[in-house]
Parts: C-alpha cells; structure tokens; sequence
C-alpha cells in the first residue's frame, strides 16, 4: 500500500465514482494549464483500488506542439478511447517537443484502467466512450504560476498562445458541462501543477 492519502478530497470523490464502475474503467482528467491534473492523476495512480494498475496517458506528451490542443484531443480519441471502445487495439503517438515531429507508439492495454489527463480530454466525443469524467479548475493567477514554474520561460513564451486554444476549445467543447466530478485546487497547494 501506497503512502497516499486516501481522504485527500480530491482523490475520495474520484475514487468512490471508480469502484462502482466495470474493472477496466476510462477516467478522463480535464482542466485549464496549471490547476493541478498531472499531480491528481499521479495521486490517483498511486491509489487505485483493485489489483491492476491504470495506464496513464498524458496529453502533454501527444500534443504536436504549442497549437496542438485540437489534434491531440483528436487523436486521443480516434487512436486510444475509440479502438479500446471496440475492443481494438489502442495506442498513442508521442510528440518529441526537442526533434518537433512525432515519435514512438505506445500500447495501451485494453484490459487495464486507463486515465487520461490533460486539457482537452473533456470533449463531447470522449463522453459516452468513458466511465468517470472529472474538471479541475484554479485561479487563473495560481494557474499560471505553477505553469511557468513547471515549465518555466518555455511556457511563458506561449502563454497567450495557448490560452487562446484553451479557449476555443472551451466554447466549442464546454468540457466543464461533461464532468461527473468537479474540483478546485486551492492557491496554498504548491504540489499541485
């Protein structure tokens, strides 16, 4: 057993909504850069119920660069939440940020939990095709904190860029309405990127 707090209240939620679902249940992790979605679904690997441990996909390693939110979205689904659906082979491409081109697949076990997060994984398209679907949101100040913190002037560079993205993408997905689960990371959690 993990060393996770197991009445954290952004994992009780989520895990109480995962054991009442089928053994290889789809949790999509959605919210604005910064609100905390890669340190939650860290935690909610680290916690899992149950013998099998989830595969965890990150969009921020599919997204083919700073105007890729819609194409990663798009290939979240048709590559991985579509094929496992059907019961078909599913896997993700990597985007190699250094090199800018795609690189490796990589599987994703059909008989396993799986966990997506990252913005984007919210869209209308992935609602029927998953099991617990979940928004995190923070400040908008605290968000863009933890971002250039974790990603540094990188990110900083293309804040704008990516926040008009994010945007469209909101108003045309609206992921927030999709979410079984919804949570908001408070501004004095550092851990939480």
């Amino acid at each position: 057993m993990s060393s996770v707090d197991l009445t954290n209240p952004f994992l009780a939620p989520i895990l109480q909504a995962v054991a009442g679902e089928r053994a290889n249940a789809v949790v999509l992790i959605d919210g604005p850069s910064g609100s905390g979605k890669s340190t939650l679904a860290d935690e909610l690997v680290a916690a899992w119920p149950g013998e099998s441990v989830p595969v965890l996909v990150r969009l921020d390693d599919i997204y083919p660069g700073w105007n890729g939110l819609d194409a990663a979205v798009a290939h979240v689904t048709e590559s991985v939440l579509l094929p496992r659906a059907a019961g078909r082979p599913a896997a993700w491409q990597r985007w190699d940020w250094a090199a800018g081109r795609a690189a490796e697949w990589h599987p994703v076990d059909p008989s396993r939990p799986l966990i997506v997060e990252g913005c984007g994984t919210l869209a209308r398209a992935n609602v029927l095709i998953s099991d617990v679907r979940v928004w995190l949101e923070a400040d908008n100040a605290v968000r863009k904190r933890r971002a250039l913190a974790r990603d540094g002037a990188t990110f900083g560079d293309h804040w704008g860029q990516w926040q008009d993205e994010w945007e469209a993408y909101c108003s045309r997905e609206t992921p927030e309405r999709w979410a079984g689960i919804r949570l908001f990371s408070p501004d004095d959690d550092p851990s939480r990127d």
